[in-house]
């Protein structure tokens, strides 16, 4: 298993479907006030059982050891809570401070730092990435097109992970030692140890769409030499510590591993535990944090880059991160409509009903969610990787805290001063 948008199959919570075991669990309301609590951020509404019940059963079905989530309403995150174990051979509990990779949902910490960095005017996303880079990089089936950030970003650069290239950049046992500049130099450059013209598409940039972690490795490296600052330290300085999530990095050695979860892989009826590992093109998945520090980050964005009253973007920069992309007159032709669309490191899921990210890698599954109005948005991490027809239960899980989240929403909005009931 290697790194992917999601392996969460598309079914939009509210719509009518049948799941692959023949039935979608719905949960009911919730009805009870909410809490402030001394911490000063809002409590949901104490019953939990119903979500609980789902959460734990769906977990116990599928082998899953441990997961967490958060449920942001109205740019406050409202409830957050874990379930099982982050390591079972000790009998240490998944809280939401349990720290783990998420996979791609990294891709949209890239995408702020991007963006931060194109509101500074040093990077352009519309200019030649070659402007940025020590080495030059060409797709030589069409040597004369120009690849840009904003193709990197809406994975159009006719970029491609060559996988027998791409599988040797996990790195277990500990962070990659190979820097992440060498590794593209070999992979992009004519004469390099990796280097094939099968590690572009045929295709002109920008008209078809191709998933490439190794493109926005590419992009992160070109954040890093547009500002002069490695990644994981410029995101520090301008993300992870102004909104602080104390628990969040993108090396194992930047992380306390004594509260990072383990990692595990559920298959055959056996789950077994997986050795921590890093990964040389590191920005396309590296980060590692919590339930309750990406929810932070999560928020954030959803708010035009504010939180908490700490701005990590200019609203502007975000909204142009979270904005549709694609339009009829530069759609990618592999990419119809009825497919979604993107934003910047940012997509739509379930349908279209849903945006933000998801990630999966090997005993890592994790959603980062909301509405396309983004009143409501939801975090999700499961520490264990499925295969076949459990990788179900994750779906399952996802839509019980969904309908909770809704559940929450109806009540927060309801116990607003001045606010009518509904009926």
């Amino acid at each position: 298993m290697f790194r992917t948008e999601t392996n969460t199959p598309r079914i939009p919570t509210g719509m009518r479907s049948r799941t692959a075991i023949g039935y979608r669990t719905r949960i009911g309301g919730f009805v009870a006030a909410l809490l402030v609590g001394a911490s000063g951020v809002l409590a949901a509404p104490a019953d939990d059982r119903g979500v609980d019940d789902v959460v734990r059963q769906k977990m116990a079905d599928a082998g899953i050891v441990g997961a967490g989530a958060a449920i942001i309403v109205d740019k406050e995150v409202v409830w957050s809570k874990g379930y099982g174990l982050a390591d079972r051979a000790s009998g240490r509990a998944f809280t939401t401070d349990t720290v783990m990779n998420i996979g791609s949902i990294s891709k949209t910490v890239l995408g702020a730092a991007m963006m931060r960095a194109v509101a500074s005017g040093v990077l352009s996303l519309d200019a030649d990435i070659n402007t940025y880079l020590p080495f030059r990089v060409v797709n030589p089936h069409q040597p004369n097109a120009t690849i840009t950030l904003r193709h990197l970003a809406t994975h159009t650069s006719s970029i491609t992970d060559r996988w027998a290239a791409y599988a040797g950049t996990y790195h277990y046992g500990g962070d990659s030692p190979e820097p992440l500049g060498a590794f593209l130099e070999r992979y992009f450059v004519p004469g390099g140890a990796l280097y094939t013209p099968e590690n572009f598409l045929k295709a002109p940039p920008g008209t078809q769409r191709e998933y490439s972690n190794i493109g926005a490795g590419l992009a992160g490296y070109i954040v890093e030499r547009a500002t002069g600052v490695p990644l994981n330290v410029y995101t520090r300085e301008h993300i992870f510590t102004p909104l602080g999530m104390t628990r969040t990095g993108w090396f194992l050695s930047e992380i306390d591993l004594a509260n990072h979860s383990t990692l595990y892989v559920a298959q055959n009826g056996m789950t077994i535990p997986i050795p921590l590992y890093g990964g040389t093109t590191y920005p396309d998945g590296g980060v590692r944090t919590s339930v309750a520090d990406l929810a932070k980050f999560f928020a954030a964005l959803l708010h035009e880059g504010e939180y908490g009253g700490v701005r990590i973007m200019d609203a502007e920069a975000t909204k142009e991160m979270v904005r549709f992309q694609f339009t009829d007159a530069n759609r990618p032709e592999n990419f119809p409509a009825t497919a979604g669309n993107s934003g910047l490191f940012w997509r739509t899921k379930f349908n279209g009903t849903r945006v933000g990210h998801g990630g999966s890698d090997p005993g890592v599954h994790t959603e980062m969610l909301a509405d396309v109005d983004h009143k409501i948005g939801v975090v999700l991490f499961v520490n264990t990787s499925l295969s076949g027809n459990e990788q179900e239960a994750v779906s399952i899980i996802f839509d019980a805290v969904w309908k909770h989240a809704e559940a929450v929403a109806s009540q927060k909005r309801q116990t607003r001063p001045g606010s009518v009931p509904e009926k």
